[in-house]
């Protein structure tokens, strides 16, 4: 999982579910695949609906993407804050 070119605090890993960055660029494009091609990805940015691959625009202050990958019935959820400097 990556946004844009932002470093994840702690790295990332399928076992760890939060994860805080922050940027001071307007757009960064969030991109989730899953490493297993039949789970299901779903992203949310501050509560609605956001598009793999799409940019993001990241209000000043506090943001939460949220990251759901579902496979068999089972879902993990991964939460990103992400906080933009003005």
């Amino acid at each position: 999982m990556t946004i844009g070119n932002l470093a994840f605090t702690p790295v990332f890993n399928k076992s760890t579910h939060e994860y805080a960055v922050s940027t001071s660029n307007a757009t960064n494009a969030i991109t989730a695949v899953a490493k297993d091609g039949e789970a299901v990805v779903a992203i949310k940015l501050n509560g609605s609906a956001h598009v793999n691959s799409a940019a993001a625009t990241w209000l000043t202050g506090a943001n939460t993407v949220e990251v759901t990958v579902t496979k068999d019935g089972e879902s993990e959820v991964y939460t990103v804050a992400v906080t933009k400097g003005e």
